[in-house]
């Protein structure tokens, strides 16, 4: 199915770029001809409105909002009479309005930072500077060597991960299971940069299926509703096997394996199948073994005796306090000089061009997974009517066919916050944690959304959460396979109901697929990069300031009480990611919310940004203007003062 345009309801923005859309006879601007049927193209005359065609232009304008008054035909043409009583020596100082919308926009972002901050944004803010600062930061991610965790469940292989990566991607929690898919981070030691994968934990066959769900702590229960006991009980069933599949396919791409043991617990029947298992499939890379929550250097020595009969040498860590992490390290780097996959990549001139991150958020069951299995291609994450089978948020690396790269980031389900509390698990309340932290590092987001559960009021507070972090939005219609009776009547009711309900988004573009089928679903990388596009895109001044002007053109602002008008003199795009425009105005006092809400609407129409939020700042002027004009005038007459004694 393709990608739904908006045109089916006249009151929302289009979906299409300016350009290649007709615009509303009703609602075509004075400065256009009526006579021409062709489409308009992007306001290319820059010169001001002629007066005698406001009247007319009043007069038609029917479909302003609800609890908007009706226009007077004179209202323009005293707006404009205002205009023209500007004193002369009131010119503006443009260079200094772009510094102050500059200046504007960043204290916005930085209050909206703190606002929205999430647990550990610190942590990751400098991770990210640590890698720009990388001098080898221009190697893919594909092409460094990689470095694999593995060890039973609830040994610390998520702690010691957090440790080398330094940030908190993996969920840390004194529980067994909860990593289950591969988690990938970049580790620096010394001058050698390497991947880090974390798995979840390798369940033995000695185990029974009763104690495989006591040890990775799965429910029947919870988050399962609606679904029969034997389908329960079959993904359960299923659950230890698809971990270690991840954590074998982990294994095999690595160059170095830290096979990781508990200190404190002692050696167990689990340790020596492991490592049985790695001698015999994997005996050709390096295993080094690690007996981590190893505290006290002179107990770790003697923790680490018993575990000399697995056959490889050990060594003493604590993850948690990074005790002999730097000895361990040395180990890995020693093994890593020796990687030839880097030959050829020293005289790799730096990428310079951004990788955007797409991130797939959305409430549980909706089948965010599964599209990112079908986007690359392959089993990338665990797919499983578990709820809550994806806990991390996990980054993976996709290449289009045309060569375009993307960072894809799956996402827990976000679960009402009522709910999560009620159930009070900590695995649950970090997974959200990670699923809005996610948001707020990717560029666009994918809202997944279940065609038959249509949009429901969770659905509705995680888009509030994207348009609060500004970032650029794809609909995702899922599971519409599952819509019986489907035609284009039925597509375009539907369309309806999701611009209703999630009014916030009303701007985003919707794409209806089928994961598990894998229709459509490479719509949503093309919808996704158009997207980022338009929230990078910088609009000219000159095109801006008229854009603006025909919109106080066709409806000036309302008059106050006590007669007062408010006026715009200048406008400018301060940002982008997501485009900010400041208007510098007499008195911004004087602009109500509807107004302001009809020059947002207007600027949309004209000027474009589809599937991207766009920020409105209104700066008074006035005040600033009259304390300039006295101290000049002061000035003035000092000098005059002085040049007469």
């Amino acid at each position: 199915m393709a990608m739904a345009s908006t045109s089916s309801c006249s009151s929302r923005p289009p979906l299409l770029h300016p350009a290649s859309r007709t615009p509303n006879p009703s609602r075509l601007p004075p400065l256009v001809s009526r006579a021409s049927s062709s489409p308009r193209p992007l306001l290319l005359s820059f010169a001001p409105p002629a007066r005698g065609r406001f009247r007319a232009a009043a007069v038609q304008q029917s479909d302003f909002e609800d609890g908007e008054e009706e226009w007077d035909g004179e209202v323009e043409e005293e707006y404009y009479r205002e205009e023209e009583e500007v004193e002369e020596g009131e010119e503006m100082d443009v260079e200094a309005m772009e510094e102050e919308a500059r200046a504007a926009a960043a204290d916005l972002a930085a209050r909206l930072d703190r606002e929205l901050r999430v647990d550990g944004d610190v942590r990751e803010k400098r991770r990210t500077m640590r890698d720009k600062t990388s001098t080898s930061k221009h190697i893919p991610d594909n092409n460094l060597p990689k470095v694999a965790i593995i060890g039973r469940p609830n040994v610390g292989k998520s702690a010691l991960f957090n440790r080398l990566v330094g940030s908190n991607r993996a969920i840390v929690v004194d529980e067994p299971g909860v990593t289950r898919d591969r988690l990938y981070g970049r580790s620096y030691w010394g001058d050698q940069e390497f991947m880090v994968i974390d798995t979840g934990g390798v369940i033995t066959l000695s185990k029974s299926q009763a104690g495989v769900m006591e040890e990775l702590a799965i429910t029947t229960t919870v988050g399962m509703d609606g679904i029969p006991l034997a389908s329960r009980e079959a993904a359960i069933a299923r659950m230890p096997s698809m971990i270690e599949k991840q954590a074998v396919a982990a294994v095999e791409e690595a160059t170095v394996l830290l096979f990781l043991v508990d200190g404190q617990a002692g050696l167990v029947a689990a340790d020596i199948e492991i490592a049985d298992w790695l001698r015999r499939n994997f005996s050709h890379k390096c295993i080094i073994l690690a007996v981590n929550k190893c505290e006290s250097p002179k107990k770790g020595q003697m923790q680490a005796l018993e575990f000399w009969s697995l056959g490889f040498t050990p060594v003493s860590i604590s993850a948690i306090t990074g005790t002999g992490t730097g000895e361990l390290l040395d180990m890995v780097c020693s093994e890593l000089k020796n990687f030839e996959g880097l030959e050829g990549l020293d005289d790799v001139e730096e990428d310079e061009n951004r990788v955007p991150a797409i991130s797939i958020v959305g409430r549980p069951n909706v089948g965010k997974s599964s599209i990112l299995n079908a986007l690359v291609g392959e089993d990338r994450t665990i797919v499983s009517p578990v709820s809550g089978t994806t806990r991390d948020a996990i980054d993976t690396e996709f290449t289009t066919e045309d060569g375009q790269k993307f960072k894809l980031i799956d996402t827990a389900g976000i679960r009402r916050r009522a709910a999560v509390a009620s159930a009070g698990s900590t695995t649950e309340t970090l997974s959200v944690k990670r699923a809005f932290s996610a948001i707020r590092r990717s560029d666009v987001v994918a809202l997944v959304v279940e065609a038959m559960a249509c949009v429901t009021e969770q659905d509705y507070k995680i888009a509030e959460r994207i348009e609060k972090e500004g970032k650029a939005c794809v609909i995702v219609v899922n599971k519409w396979d599952t819509i019986p009776n489907k035609n284009n009547e039925s597509t375009t009711h539907y369309e309806l109901d999701v611009r209703e309900k999630l009014r916030v988004l009303d701007w985003a573009p919707i794409v209806y697929c089928s994961a598990i089928n894998g229709n459509s679903v490479e719509k949503i990388i093309s919808a996704a990069s158009l997207v980022e596009k338009e929230r990078s895109r910088r609009l000219g001044t000159s095109i801006l300031n008229q854009v603006v002007r025909e919109a106080v053109a066709f409806k000036a602002p309302p008059r106050t009480r006590g007669g007062k008008r408010g006026r715009v003199y200048y406008t400018t795009q301060a940002a982008v990611r997501p485009p900010t425009f400041v208007l510098f105005v007499n008195d911004a006092k004087l602009f109500p919310e509807p107004y302001r809400r009809y020059m947002h609407k207007q600027l949309r129409s004209d000027a474009g940004f589809p599937g991207t939020p766009i920020r409105l700042l209104w700066r008074s002027r006035k005040r600033a203007d009259k304390q300039r004009r006295k101290s000049n005038n002061t000035e003035a007459r000092g000098s005059l003062v002085g040049a007469s004694s």
